[in-house]
């Protein structure tokens, strides 16, 4: 799959593309939009041009990103709708600040926030003491947590289930993909899957924990840790930048891990 480019095609390409990567038919996203599905084959061929309305319309019954909606609309000839601003603009102050007050209350244990691309924007002080020994280059910014994670210098060596979070990672990646169809996340796919795979060295995880999570098991100087992990997004944003965010929260899987965060972050405090 590649990005969006709303300079190249035109904007029924795009709907028929983003209605086939959701496995509708003309009829079922006709009845969807409340439109006749003959409008909508005229639009998908060029016969007719959709409004600023219909555009966004169509893009609310395909769930397409705020991204790829500006673009549609960038393709259809109009302006578009969604700002993209900058975590440091004034006006995202307060969702900064938020996001900020939830990594810092889930100390001890370690959160970060990420962006579309997976990219760190914000981690707690639980994290970094997790990273000892990754290569300077990896923890260099843009710092890409995939790439940090599976990586052969960087804590991949450490992951004592490493197979089973490497294929848990890709699921994770190629479901992003279908959803946006965005081809920066396929060439990241691709990267990480040349990377050695590694073996896990520890039963499969269902056997552990009840088959509802597959942990993140690290190898520490004073043990194994071993976490699972949440996803947080914000609620209704209408700004690009805002709705591409996500905060990964790590929790501990076991007693013991548990036990050993808190006396990590009793010497750190």
């Amino acid at each position: 799959m590649t990005n969006i480019d709303a300079t190249s095609r035109d904007v029924g390409t795009h709907i028929r593309e983003w209605r086939q990567r959701r496995r509708m038919t003309q009829l079922d996203l006709a009845l969807e939009a409340e439109i006749s599905a003959r409008h909508l084959s005229f639009l998908e061929t060029g016969k007719a041009q959709p409004s600023r309305d219909m555009v966004l319309n169509l893009c609310d019954h395909l769930d397409v990103p705020l991204r790829e909606r500006n673009a549609l609309l960038l393709a259809a000839g109009f302006a578009p709708v969604f700002p993209q601003r900058p975590l440091d603009d004034p006006a995202v102050k307060h969702a900064r600040e938020a996001i900020d007050l939830i990594l810092k209350g889930h100390e001890p244990y370690p959160a970060l926030a990420i962006d579309r691309y997976w990219t760190m924007v914000s981690a707690n002080r639980a994290l970094p003491p997790l990273l000892e020994g990754v290569a300077p280059h990896l923890l260099a910014p843009p710092v890409n947590v995939l790439r940090l994670s599976l990586h052969p210098a960087g804590l991949a060596p450490r992951i004592a289930n490493l197979a089973e979070w490497r294929a848990h990672i890709f699921e994770r990646l190629r479901h992003q993909i279908g959803v946006t169809g965005d081809g920066k996340l396929a060439a990241l796919l691709e990267e990480l899957k040349a990377y050695p795979a590694g073996a896990s060295r520890t039963p499969p995880a269902p056997d552990r924990y009840g088959g509802f999570v597959v942990p993140l098991q690290l190898r520490m100087p004073d043990g194994l840790l071993s976490f699972f992990s949440t996803t947080t997004v914000l609620g209704t944003p209408v700004d690009v930048t805002l709705s591409e965010l996500a905060i990964e929260s790590f929790f501990p899987a076991d007693d013991a891990t548990a036990e050993a965060v808190r006396a990590m972050s009793s010497v750190r405090d």
